[in-house]
């Protein structure tokens, strides 16, 4: 018999660096709900088959609750072949934790996997902790950036996992996409959008895949099969044969991609100074506070930093282990109350010696507090706090709250209004935490609460709007309701005139509404186009001398004028999302934190 050699050499080549990976994405899994018994069903015939790697590409769940996460751990940790895991949007939005509990489990919210010819890698997405677009924190890029100079170096190809897709969707989609084309990158697999689709991100051949439920009762994921020359994407819906959605050439280099950039580096509108006072080396998710001396701010990395707000240099900074989410409270003694993963830490503005520490008893603490006079008000996860403002000691504790406090509270007079995940907003006594009555719009989904939205209160009346894209107007004596208006997309970006008499909402069509605040119906006074287009950023709203300041999920600042409604200007400082616009007390003015990791000061010149 006549031997081939070489197709023999040819054979031994394939299968020496073909990979097989089967995906899962968007399995959304509630203990006990259909995609439960699905994921365990579709895990059970994964295992029967042979795998290189199995990844689970995001959205493991629903609300990112440790019940959900845990049970879902427990389906995978049945999983015979290498397993890989990234979160996604519902894993890091909507987190009991505060996306802690998915680090605790499995260890990383990353991956590498080296499958011999190829390597496998994922990262996080976003967003966090908060509405607004997807996100590569910094942290990951340079992460990615050392791993992929590795893989290279080694003449490895590279496969890049991914919750969200290379596009629009991620605030810096074009820096991800920058960085993936200077390297051998074969592909990029995506899920978030539940369906199929073969694109290009930039240069960098991509696919979108299923959900493990893509229509009623029609189950199933994705596999990958890589070869010397392509990427082949198949659907496998259980128990039938795997059917090719997509395949591309494995091809190693790219063409790097020209993206245009209308950030503005070192220019400021006419009769303003915008100033960047700290660019770190993580990402920031929270807004600042202030003292004479320093502004203060945490990272994704779990840093605390104080920063010399006239000098930008660094004072000093903490480690909390976790990333910060919640901004710091200075309190009247002049030591700064942090709450993060796991407790409130009073710290000397001095140094950042510790204090004291107080132990969160149930969760981690996301939400922005906030003193007045005599009172320290915290809020926690199913619970808001009544602190001493002296030493933040706790005073009183109310617990009957079913989800976790978010947006700083409001505390006017002798009482604290504020609202939660659970779909309701409270106003309790300031001095004891009895509860004086409470609202709800009637929807029984806690992703419609007024949860992020820092309420307008006046003597009469409360304002808020929130996900459920309703303004409503409340009985500040009774919680009684006494408007509602959807003439607007609301979201969660709220405001309040000086004088207290009108209320600014940015609209997720980009516009900025007031309205009376001292009205028995609706009355809407203006409406001003901020030009900023479709926007979901929960960015409080500023007046400041007259100026009213807004931002926008893409790192726009926007500044109208108050008295002739028009739009002074509109600039762009970043790509990422805009904490906050948060005013200086010791100064008056307003300052924005870039959850990229720049922070930047606003001066009005003087005319």
């Amino acid at each position: 018999m006549k031997i081939n050699l070489s197709s023999i050499f040819l054979l031994f080549c394939f299968s020496a660096s073909a990979q097989r990976i089967a995906v899962l994405s968007d399995v959304h899994v509630s203990p006990g709900n259909t995609c439960d018994s699905a994921l365990r069903a579709a895990v059970n015939e994964i295992n029967a088959s042979d795998y290189d790697l199995v990844v689970m590409n995001g959205d493991l769940t629903n609300e990112g609750s440790d019940r959900e996460l845990k049970n879902v751990k427990e389906i995978f940790d049945n999983v015979k072949h290498r397993f890989a895991v990234i979160p996604g949007n519902h894993e890091n939005n909507w987190s009991q934790s505060a996306t802690r509990t998915f680090l605790d489990l499995w260890g990383n919210d990353r991956f590498i996997e080296d499958l011999g010819t190829t390597v496998a890698v994922g990262i996080n997405c976003g967003p966090f902790m908060k509405m607004g677009d997807g996100h590569i924190k910094q942290e990951d890029l340079h992460w990615l950036r050392s791993t992929l100079e590795n893989c290279a170096s080694q003449g490895r190809r590279i496969l890049s996992f991914n919750h969200y897709p290379l596009q629009d969707d991620l605030d810096n989609w074009t820096e991800y996409v920058g960085l993936l084309e200077h390297y051998p990158v074969i592909g990029h697999i995506n899920g978030h959008y539940h369906v199929w689709k073969q694109y290009r991100g930039g240069d960098i051949d991509a696919a979108m895949v299923r959900a493990l439920d893509i229509k009623e009762g029609e189950f199933g994921y994705a596999i990958i099969d890589i070869d010397n020359d392509s990427v082949r994407v198949y659907e496998k819906l259980l128990n039938k044969e795997p059917a090719l959605k997509f395949s591309w050439a494995a091809r190693t280099e790219h063409t790097p991609s020209k993206f245009e950039t209308t950030i503005t580096e070192d220019v400021s509108p006419d009769g303003y100074t915008i100033e960047k006072i700290w660019t770190d080396s993580a990402s920031v998710f929270t807004r600042l506070s202030f003292d004479n001396e320093n502004v203060y701010f945490g990272n994704s990395l779990g840093l605390f930093k104080a920063v010399d707000k006239n000098e930008g240099t660094i004072k000093w900074a903490i480690e909390t282990g976790y990333p910060i989410f919640a901004r710091a409270t200075v309190l009247n003694s002049g030591y700064v109350a942090l709450p993060c993963s796991d407790g409130i830490i009073v710290l000397n503005p001095e140094d950042g010696s510790q204090k004291t520490f107080y132990p969160t008893k149930q969760g981690p603490y996301v939400a922005d507090g906030a003193v007045v006079k005599d009172i320290y008000i915290q809020g926690a996860y199913m619970r808001i706090e009544g602190r001493d403002p002296a030493d933040g000691s706790l005073k009183w504790s109310f617990d009957s709250i079913a989800n976790y406090c978010q947006a700083s509270p409001v505390i006017d007079g002798d009482e604290v209004i504020f609202g939660a995940w659970d779909t309701k907003l409270r106003c309790l006594d300031a001095k004891t935490g009895k509860l004086i009555w409470e609202w709800s719009n009637g929807r029984p989904n806690n992703l419609f609460s007024p949860g992020n939205v820092v309420p307008v209160v006046t003597p009469e009346r409360v304002l808020i709007v929130a996900p459920d894209r309703y303004m409503t107007a409340i009985d500040r004596k009774t919680g009684k309701t006494i408007w509602r208006d959807n003439s607007h997309r609301y979201r969660e970006s709220l405001g309040q005139s000086t004088d207290g008499i009108r209320a600014y909402a940015k609209t997720m069509d980009g516009h900025l509404v007031a309205v009376d605040t001292r009205s028995d119906s609706f009355n809407q006074l203006w409406d001003v186009d901020l030009g900023i287009g479709y926007d979901h950023a929960p960015c409080i709203i500023a007046e400041v001398d007259g100026i009213i300041y807004s931002g926008s999920r893409r790192g726009i600042v926007c500044a109208v004028d108050a008295e002739n409604h028009n739009l002074l200007w509109s600039m762009k400082i970043g790509n990422g999302e805009i904490n906050g616009i948060d005013i200086d007390p010791t100064t008056g003015l307003p300052w924005v934190s870039l959850i990229d990791g720049t922070i930047f000061k606003i001066t009005k010149k003087p005319i």
